[in-house]
Order: C-alpha cells, then structure tokens, then sequence
C-alpha cells in the first residue's frame, strides 16, 4: 500500500506545477492586453478586441486595470469591456 502512494504523490505535484504553469501564462497574457490597451490609449490609436469570437473595434477612452476597458467608435459612444473576458486584441 505504500508504494501506491508515492507515485500518487508525484501525479499531484505535476498536475500543481502544470496549474501553476497556466496561471502564469494566463497573467503576462492579461498583463499584455492591458500594455496593448494602454499603449492605444497613449497613442490615440484604434484597437481591436476580441471577445467571445467577436470583434470590437474602437479607441480606448478609459482603462481601469485588472476590471474593465472602455472605448468608442463611430456607432457607439461607449462600450465597456471587462478585461478579464478578452480574448486577444489587434493593433495598427
């Protein structure tokens, strides 16, 4: 019955390090989406958000970190976005 236990050990360590691994990746993704909505922010430029297989296009008027992006574009004055649900973002 001991030896049973060590291999099960060794399979909970890697599924933690793999989870580990994806929260980090999750992080620096969040955290460059947010640097791409500062830096369209900054420069004055559009940018395009995709959400749940849709594309938001517009400039960025307000950006709350880690909560939400608002933006605007000819057919909307306002448009929030929670961060945490974009998928990818395009700029020029």
């Amino acid at each position: 019955m001991h030896h049973a236990i060590r291999p099960l050990r060794h399979l909970c360590a890697a599924v933690a390090l793999v989870l580990a691994c994806g929260a980090a990746g999750a992080n620096e993704m969040a955290q460059a989406i947010e640097q791409a909505l500062k830096a369209a922010q900054q420069d004055k430029r559009g940018i395009t958000l995709y959400v749940n297989g849709q594309a938001i296009a517009g400039a960025v008027t307000r950006l709350e970190p880690g909560q939400w992006v608002e933006l605007k574009n000819q057919t909307a004055s306002r448009i929030v976005v929670r961060v945490d649900r974009i998928d990818a973002v395009a700029a020029p």
